[in-house]
């Protein structure tokens, strides 16, 4: 396998000029899976300094000789190791290889940070969303101290870094939504890790669409964050539970709302998405589509990771 063409696309994002205080911010070096570079759509490259993570989703011809042309690439970057995630392997294994392991690996964001784990399939950040992130800070900016006892609610939180940026970006209470109680405390640790009040933040184990009378009357909310797993065995299918929820909502948000709904669906489309939103509630109106992360880049918008800001009036 010649991996010459994604270390240029890798050495390129590495060389760019980047303003110094986002020099080390985490970021997606190369985006395989958008179907954009052919005979790499299985790999992804993540720079989480000082640490490299490789992910490959299928077995690839020359795996080791990427990772030591990756490691020559970039030690004069400053990074210590480098470690490679094999998907297509049981239990998705991360195993580090080039250099030495990175104890503490964190995702930096600013002045932000969190922790990773190298461990688990997830590894507790997700980069593709940063849009999302940067929309929910505006927001957050815009309406704190302006907008009577602002309040967030973050379904499906998993480990709250929009709970964390939105705290980080003014004052509000915020709930914070997941099923899995393990998620959620990492989630309230990566606030302490910043240093964050906490007061006004709740971290709540709950089924976001059948335990909706359980937390609805925490509100009313004027703005919410719904990012939903595409499937989630027994908990959460797009195609059913969706609609439920979005129908639900609005028992539960201020009679003016910002909201973002992500979809993260490669087999369902921006049309399908916005009539869902539609045929949920009249109160529902798409304001826009985030633009995608640039690091993401995708053949196929409608494959692409789907964030819209929805402004419900009711």
């Amino acid at each position: 396998m010649n991996w010459e063409s994604l270390l240029q696309i890798v050495r390129s994002k590495l060389e760019q000029s980047r303003p110094a205080e986002s020099a080390l911010d985490s970021r997606r070096l190369f985006h395989g899976r958008g179907n954009v570079y052919p005979g790499f759509e299985r790999v992804c490259v993540d720079s989480y300094h000082p640490a490299i993570l490789v992910t490959l989703f299928e077995e690839y011809e020359g795996e080791d000789a990427l990772a030591q042309q990756l490691w020559s690439l970039v030690q004069p970057f400053g990074y210590t190791g480098i470690a490679v995630q094999r998907r297509y392997q049981p239990r998705a294994p991360i195993l580090w290889e080039c250099g030495e392991p990175v104890e503490a690996p964190v995702a930096r964001r600013g002045a932000l940070e969190f922790p990773l784990t190298f461990d688990r399939q997830n590894v507790g950040f997700f980069l593709d969303i940063e849009p999302g992130r940067q929309w929910l800070e505006q927001q957050v900016r815009e309406k704190a101290g302006k907008v009577e006892n602002l309040k967030l609610l973050n379904l499906f939180s998993f480990t709250c870094a929009f709970s964390v940026v939105a705290r980080a970006a003014g004052d509000l209470e915020i709930l914070n939504i997941d099923l899995n109680k393990g998620v959620l405390k990492r989630g309230q640790a990566n606030h302490q890790f910043n240093d964050l009040p906490m007061k006004g933040i709740r971290f709540v184990a709950r089924d976001a669409v059948r335990d909706f009378k359980r937390y609805d009357r925490s509100g009313p909310f004027q703005l919410a964050v719904v990012d939903p797993p595409t499937r989630q065995r027994g908990a959460f299918e797009v195609e059913i539970n969706y609609a439920k929820l979005l129908e639900k909502l609005p028992a539960c948000l201020a009679d003016q709302a910002d909201l973002l709904f992500v979809l993260n669906s490669p087999a369902h489309s921006e049309a399908y998405f916005r009539e869902l939103i539609r045929a949920a509630n009249p109160g529902y109106s798409v304001v826009e589509r985030l633009p995608q992360n640039p690091d993401f880049p995708d053949s196929d918008p409608d494959a692409a990771l789907k964030m819209l800001h929805v402004a419900f009036r009711r």
